[in-house]
C-alpha cells in the first residue's frame, strides 16, 4: 500500500521543509514527490510537522510478571499515542532478562502484543557474565548500581569491572551508589515523608556512581551509557566523554523537582529521586550543549493505589511514555529549546546510541515511522484520558502546546486522534553495533 502525506512541515535530517512524503508499504519510498504521484491514501497534513517516530530507549512494560501495572499491549498502545514507534525495554521484570533465552521469551511475547517496534536489553548479575559475552539481538546490556524496582542489583565491585573488561556490548547504568544512599538511609530512621527520599537518593550518591561507571568505561575503552541524569554534580563527572559516554535525561528530572512533592505526595517518588530547580536548568542546559544525547522516559508504572501508599512503602516509578513528546513539543512552544533539538533527542539521537538501523530519519530507505503533530493544539494532560494501564500522571493537569495526532509504524497506521489499529505487531529492532555509536556517528 502506498500512503502520500501530503504538505507538512516535514523535518528532515537538514531541517524543516513543506513538502510531501511517500511510503510504500514499510519503507519511505519519495521525499518531495510529483504533483502527479499515485497513492492508495492521501493524508492532506497542511499546517501539521511530520517528525520521525519517537525511540524511546527506556521503559519498564512490565511484561512479564508485573501485568497489574502495564502490559506489552498496554504500554505499545500508549507509546503510539505519545508518537513512540521504538521502545527499548529494562529487563527488571519477573523473570529478569538475564540470559539470551529469556531475552528470546520476550520478543517472541512482543512479536504478538506491541503494536510499536521493540527491543530488550539484557540484565546483569553476579553470575550471569557469560550469557552477557554471547548476547545477541539487543542494544545492550542494564547494569544497576543501585537498588531499583526488581532484583538485579549488582553490588560486587570485581563483578562490575569483569563485565567491563569481558563483554563486548554496550552498557547502560543506573548510577547510584548504593553505600551513599544506605547511610543516608540509616541516619533518616524510620521516615516516613517522601520529601526525605531526595535526601536520601542525593546528587552526591548519583555522582559517585557516574564516576566509578565513567572511570572503567574508560580504562576498559567500553562504550558506556548513563541512564536517567537527574543532577548537576554528576554532569561535571563525564565532561570528557572520551568518544564513549553518552546519557539521557527524562522529562520528568528536567521539569519537576523537589518543590513538587508539596502536591504530588509519592507520586512523585522515583529513582533517582527529584533534585532541585537549578538542576532542572542545568540539565536542560546539558542537553543543548550535547553533554546529554537524548530525551528517553523510564517509562515505569506503578497502580495508582500502590503509590498512594505512605513513604516507604510506596514504589518509585512513574509513567512518562504517553507524554513525552507533548512536554518537550511545550518546551519548543515556550521556546526553551527548537523543533530540530527535540526530533534530534527523541529520534535521531537514540537511533545512534544503540546502533538502530534505518529509524530516527526521515530519508529514502529508512523506515516508515512516523508521527504527525500539531505544533498549535494546547490541552491539559489527563490521568483518566491516557491509554497507560495505570490512568495517572505525575503531570496531572499541566497545558502544553503541541501533541501528536497520528502515528505510523513501519508505514501501517496505528494510532488516529483517539482510535488505534491493533490489527498488526510491531517488528523487532535491529541493532549493528560495529557502527560505533552516537560519536562515533555524529563524527562521520
Amino acid at each position: 500500500m502506498k500512503t502520500l502525506i501530503k504538505n507538512a512541515t516535514v523535518m528532515l535530517p537538514d531541517g524543516p521543509s513543506k513538502t510531501s512524503v511517500l511510503l510504500d508499504g514499510a519503507t519511505i519510498v519519495e521525499i518531495d514527490p510529483a504533483e502527479t504521484v499515485e497513492a492508495d491514501e492521501t493524508v492532506y497534513a497542511y499546517g501539521m510537522h511530520l517528525l520521525p517516530g519517537v525511540i524511546d530507549a527506556h521503559v519498564h512494560m512490565r511484561d512479564p510478571g508485573g501485568t497489574d501495572k502495564e502490559d506489552l499491549r498496554t504500554g505499545s498502545m500508549a507509546a503510539a499515542k505519545g508518537g513512540v514507534t521504538t521502545i527499548l525495554d529494562m529487563p527488571n521484570t519477573s523473570p529478569g532478562t538475564v540470559s539470551q533465552k529469556l531475552l528470546e521469551e520476550k520478543l517472541t511475547l512482543a512479536s504478538v502484543k506491541s503494536i510499536v517496534n521493540y527491543g530488550f536489553f539484557i540484565g546483569a548479575t553476579l553470575d550471569n557474565i557469560g550469557e552477557l559475552k554471547k548476547a545477541k539481538r539487543t542494544p545492550g546490556i542494564k547494569i544497576y548500581m543501585g537498588s531499583t524496582t526488581g532484583d538485579l542489583f549488582l553490588k560486587d565491585p570485581a563483578m562490575l569491572e569483569a563485565i567491563f573488561a569481558e563483554t563486548k556490548l554496550p552498557i547502560a547504568v543506573h548510577a547510584e551508589d548504593e553505600n551513599i544512599i544506605t547511610k543516608n538511609f540509616e541516619e533518616f530512621g524510620l521516615t516516613r515523608n517522601v520529601v526525605d527520599h531526595s535526601r536520601i537518593r542525593t546528587p552526591e550518591a548519583e555522582a559517585s556512581a557516574v564516576r566509578k561507571a565513567v572511570a572503567l568505561a574508560k580504562e576498559y575503552k567500553h562504550r558506556l551509557h548513563l541512564c536517567h541524569m537527574s543532577s548537576a554534580l554528576a554532569l561535571a563527572e563525564f565532561e570528557d566523554h572520551a568518544d564513549l559516554v553518552t546519557a539521557e535525561v527524562t522529562p520528568h528530572h528536567l521539569l519537576l523537582n523537589e518543590s513538587d512533592y508539596m502536591n504530588l505526595g509519592t507520586l512523585a517518588q522515583m529513582n533517582p529521586a527529584l533534585k532541585s530547580a537549578a538542576d532542572n536548568a542545568a540539565l536542560l542546559q546539558a542537553l543543548l550543549d550535547d553533554q546529554i544525547q537524548i530525551v528517553a522516559t523510564d517509562h515505569a508504572p506503578h497502580r495508582y493505589e500502590d503509590k498512594c501508599q505512605r513513604y516507604p512503602d510506596s514504589p518509585s516509578g512513574v509513567p512518562g511514555v504517553e507524554t513525552s513528546l507533548p512536554l518537550m513539543l511545550d518546551l519548543v512552544a515556550k521556546e526553551k529549546c527548537t523543533l530540530e533539538d527535540v526530533v534530534h533527542w527523541m529520534c535521531e539521537g537514540p537511533a545512534l546510541v544503540w546502533d538502530i538501523m534505518e529509524k530516527g530519519r526521515i530519508e529514502v530507505g529508512y523506515d516508515a515511522d512516523l508521527v504527525l503533530v500539531d505544533m498549535n493544539k494546547t490541552m491539559a494532560i489527563r490521568g483518566p484520558h491516557m491509554q497507560t494501564k495505570c490512568r495517572w500522571t505525575p503531570f496531572e493537569g499541566r497545558e502544553v502546546t503541541g501533541w501528536p495526532v497520528r502515528t505510523w509504524v513501519c508505514g501501517k497506521e496505528v494510532y488516529r486522534e483517539g482510535e488505534f489499529d491493533v490489527s498488526r505487531p510491531g517488528i523487532e529492532v535491529m541493532f549493528e553495533h560495529s557502527r560505533g555509536g552516537y560519536w562515533a556517528g555524529i563524527d562521520g
